[in-house]
């Protein structure tokens, strides 16, 4: 009989799998519903759905393995890297899906957020103040206008699938939507700044890097609370708080 294990599993949402089937248990059924919307409309590699019903959702695993994880180390190769580049370049260039997505959040909202946030990290003793105050100062360079993508919205380094160097999918499509392509290949970047060459390479065309720089520090900014207070270890080692770290 196949085993469950648990992949991830918070108040908000659960992922189990049972054998070669993933089962997503969400509290809100509208982004299981977004999820599926997304993954019809993305030109890239996603998993087949297997059945929806309220709050669940089945999914088929996908081949391969991902290319590393956050606090762990890279297990895809330079080229595997680069062609994820290039499918995360198919991805933006598509038109654009009709929502606003985790990474279409407005300027203003967004730096609002993030005031309150390095607020809250230092008045609740999370975070010193000077790494707290750093990370703001590098993260006011991802607050500037962009021409919309169609963006996955968190595309973290786990949500990709690769053989040898060809990659076979991507999942986790809940906070897909229109918003800044940057924003994307921060995500995916996390905790890996050695591999964004090769993501660069892959993607094709000139980006602002100091603006992905940027990016890795608001995010990293915005999850630490949530991540602690979700059962998650930020503080782990090559995690966020490393990433914020490093900016110093």
């Amino acid at each position: 009989m196949d085993e469950v294990t648990v992949v991830v599993a918070h108040s908000e949402r659960a992922t189990l799998r049972v054998g070669d089937v993933f089962l997503k248990v969400d509290a809100d059924q509208a982004r299981i519903d977004a999820e599926v919307e997304a993954m019809s409309l993305a030109p890239v590699p996603t998993p087949e759905v297997l059945w929806r019903k309220p709050h669940v959702l089945a999914i088929a695993a996908l081949p391969g393995r991902t290319v590393g994880r956050l606090g762990g180390p890279s297990t895809g190769s330079p080229a595997a890297w680069a062609a994820a580049g290039a499918a995360i370049r198919n991805l933006h260039d598509a038109p654009l899906p009709p929502r606003p997505g985790g990474a279409g959040r407005s300027v203003v909202a967004l730096a609002a957020e993030l005031d309150d946030e390095c607020e809250l990290l230092v008045r609740n003793g999370l975070l010193p103040a000077d790494l707290v105050t750093r990370n703001r100062q590098v993260a006011e360079a991802a607050l500037r206008p962009w021409t919309l993508a169609f963006t996955h919205g968190d595309l973290q380094i786990a949500h990709v699938f690769v053989d040898g160097d060809e990659v076979t999918g991507i999942i986790d499509w809940s906070e897909a939507g229109q918003g800044d392509a940057l924003y994307d290949l921060a995500t995916f970047t996390l905790g890996h700044e050695e591999h964004l060459g090769d993501v660069v390479a892959g993607y094709g065309t000139n980006v602002d890097l100091d603006v992905i720089r940027a990016w890795w520090s608001l995010r990293s900014l915005l999850v630490v609370r949530w991540l602690i207070e979700h059962g998650f270890d930020p503080f782990a080692p090559g995690c966020e708080v490393d990433v914020l770290r490093s900016r110093m």
